[in-house]
């Protein structure tokens, strides 16, 4: 395999991912077999990079992979309908919407985005992250629920989505915020029934990294569609800008990375993780974009996207290989993080690094 050199632009490399996995799958083979946000957050990704460059193939393949899961009555052929999760991809409805008129993508989104108000929760009213995980707020859910809910809220105006997505990032906030080195537990159970939960607090044990990208992600995602005037927004920008801010403290001096668990990179069996620090890196130079950072925090963003882009390789065929990818992964402690498996263009992953991508082609211009 060959190593990547650094002389291609930001876009170029989220187009060579795109094209890795366009090459690898047809769009209705994408893994798993579901409505799902593996190819949820990838082919957003993919239409980022479609508004940048114009690009029909991807539009195409986005949609070929919708339409293979939409059905000619707009319902959904396999989802979840109790995992937040399956709710994710969703997203992408909104854009072929947008693009087409066709009313499919409209009746599936009201068949996905009202589940939310009957949602089951924990007695403070957070979501559980899924049926089988009773009472369990993960970090990862708001990814899944807060950008599609609130990007419906403003296109078919029920308010409710705005009011009810702020509450549920402050909630995740204020129960899984370490005051001592401001970052965010992967989960927290508050009746402290999962094998994972402290039995004091409800927390999970560790930092993990992905699991924090996902959320100030989603926040800035939401914040394209949150009215400016809405009464919880500047406290959501305060904890994005605080978060941020606190994983600069955390980043690898010597290669740009973050850790698999973001606090211990200390140990010696610990290990950089690129899907995390693609979502630190997307996050940071979104948020410097929007004005929430100051323009000195790109430094962060630069080194750690130079930090990914040395870990790629090509394979046999020119495709694109991202490596130091954690596959999915549920709650548990050090030992657990550490032992589980990467995979190279896993499709979140990959999904990660074309985000980062996307976003850092706009800071470069």
């Amino acid at each position: 395999m060959q190593t990547a050199s650094s002389i291609m632009s930001p876009i170029q490399w989220a187009l060579k991912a795109c094209e890795a996995l366009m090459n690898k799958f047809e769009p209705e083979q994408l893994p798993p077999d579901r409505f799902h946000y593996h190819q949820g957050v990838f082919l957003s990704g993919m239409e980022k990079c479609w508004r940048q460059t114009g690009e029909q193939r991807l539009y195409d393949y986005m949609k070929g992979w919708v339409d293979s899961q939409i059905l000619e009555d707009g319902s959904i052929k396999k989802f979840m309908s109790d995992e937040l999760d399956d709710i994710q991809p969703g997203v992408l409805l909104f854009t072929l919407y947008e693009q087409t008129g066709d009313e499919r993508y409209k009746k599936a989104l009201h068949t996905l985005v009202p589940l939310l108000k009957s949602w089951p929760t924990n007695p403070s009213g957070g979501f559980w992250h899924k049926g089988h995980c009773p009472n369990q707020m993960w970090l990862d859910g708001l990814y899944m629920a807060g950008p599609i809910a609130v990007q419906f809220a403003k296109t078919f105006g029920d308010s409710d989505y705005f009011d009810m997505m702020a509450f549920q990032a402050l909630l995740m906030e204020k129960h899984t915020k370490d005051p001592v080195t401001g970052l965010l537990y992967h989960g927290w159970d508050e009746t402290k029934q999962a094998k994972w939960a402290d039995p004091v607090t409800g927390l999970a044990p560790e930092f993990w990294g992905r699991a924090i990208g996902w959320y100030p992600v989603a926040l800035l995602e939401m914040f394209e569609y949150m009215p400016e005037d809405h009464p919880d927004k500047e406290k959501l920008v305060t904890i994005v800008q605080d978060l941020l801010i606190a994983l600069t403290k955390y980043q690898d001096p010597a290669t740009g990375l973050w850790y698999q668990v973001v606090d211990k990179g200390d140990r010696p069996d610990n290990w950089h993780e690129n899907s995390c620090t693609s979502l630190y890196v997307h996050a940071i130079a979104k948020a410097v974009r929007f004005g929430y950072l100051d323009a000195q925090y790109m430094e962060y963003a630069w080194k750690g996207y130079q930090g990914v882009i040395d870990t790629l390789k090509f394979d046999e065929n020119g495709n694109v290989v991202i490596g130091n990818i954690c596959i999915g992964t549920g709650i548990g402690d050090y030992a657990h993080y550490i032992a589980r498996p990467t995979s190279e263009n896993d499709l979140h992953g990959a999904g990660a690094f074309i985000l980062m991508c996307a976003e850092m082609n706009l800071a470069a211009k």
